[in-house]
């Protein structure tokens, strides 16, 4: 049986279907918007060099800002009104999907929209935090990468004793607004009589108040610092070093970047290499994945960094064994 197609619906088929690859074209070509929320000040090496390495997967992935993807950028505060400001205004601008680091940085934007995919780089616990329902399947608009298992922070510390063996006191320096800080003290606490160490909390405040506690701390010999996973001890990880090398206190950070601004010795994962593997998260959301659907990663290396001027400086021999051992050894 013919079928009759009206010269008039002929037509407006035929120019529909000439319009598909044009519209489709269209949808590719236009340009993204991606939002970036840091933890870090914008004169921050630390930041600069984990927005490098995000902005390199992007482009590995097809995204080049300037051409098809547009990129608004809200840095680091200290004043946690001017974070919750600065989220505001990003989710505002309505962007595809946003890139943020650290708890309460990532929190702000949470409190802030319910829709926009965020995809966070730096979070310690995502789900104690309330960011995801579980991590391989989050749930909501937001999923990312973690940085830590608890019990790493159990590392920390038998770390803290081989360096030092002597140490028999270790104060634990902490954001006590953060679940996860009570969750690696937790994990510090239960590995603590088996090495024969008290361990105390130390909250991590202004610069004054973190001054007071470690010099406080220190009166008593035998004693030693660990630096636990947090904005805060970032921020003030110079401040935190100077004390621990004036206090002849051994440390043990949670990453690298203490230890190249002269901290003792780290444990943890590369801080740099989240931001390049959200790029790939970004790029399947660009491309319709939901956050929802794509489940939390963690960490699957981890590095021991040491640094020789820091332990020269404070008179501690490191055991040869513990060299051996390291990723890397900061002369």
């Amino acid at each position: 049986m013919a079928i009759h197609i009206g010269r008039r619906k002929f037509i407006v088929t035929l120019a529909s279907a000439a319009a598909w690859p044009i519209v489709a074209r269209a949808q590719q070509d236009r340009i993204r918007h991606i939002g970036i929320l840091m933890n870090l000040l914008v004169d921050d090496p630390e930041g600069q060099a984990r927005v490098a390495a995000l902005l390199q997967g992007l482009r590995e992935h097809g995204w080049i800002e300037g051409r098809n993807v547009r990129v608004e950028y809200r840095w680091g505060h200290p004043d946690p009104d001017r974070v919750r400001k600065d989220a505001a205004d990003l989710v505002a601008l309505a962007p595809d999907v946003i890139v943020s680091s650290g708890t309460p940085t990532v929190a702000a934007l949470q409190r802030a929209t319910q829709s926009v995919p965020i995809v966070f780089a730096q979070v310690v616990d995502p789900v104690g935090s309330g960011f995801v329902e579980s991590l391989a399947r989050p749930g909501g608009n937001i999923t990312g990468f973690s940085v830590f298992e608890y019990i790493t922070a159990g590392k920390w510390l038998e770390l803290l004793k081989e360096v030092a063996p002597q140490v028999t006191r270790a104060a634990v320096l902490r954001d006590l607004r953060l679940p996860s800080g009570s969750g690696q003290f937790g994990a510090i606490q239960a590995v603590a009589p088996g090495l024969g160490v008290e361990v105390a909390a130390v909250g991590l405040g202004s610069p004054d108040e973190i001054e007071h506690s470690i010099a406080a701390f220190a009166q008593r010999s035998n004693s030693g610092l660990i630096i636990t996973g947090s904005t805060q001890a970032l921020d003030h990880r110079k401040l935190i070093i100077a004390l621990a090398d004036r206090y002849r206190l051994p440390a043990v950070y949670s990453f690298r970047y203490f230890v190249v601004f002269g901290g003792l010795m780290s444990y943890g994962p590369n801080s740099i290499d989240p931001f390049r593997l959200a790029a790939a998260y970004v790029d399947r959301i660009l491309k319709g994945e939901k956050p929802a659907d794509l489940p939390v990663q963690a960490p699957i290396k981890y590095e021991l960094v040491i640094n020789l001027a820091a332990a020269k400086t404070i008179g501690l021999p490191v055991p040869s064994a513990l060299l051996v051992r390291a990723d890397e050894v900061i002369e």
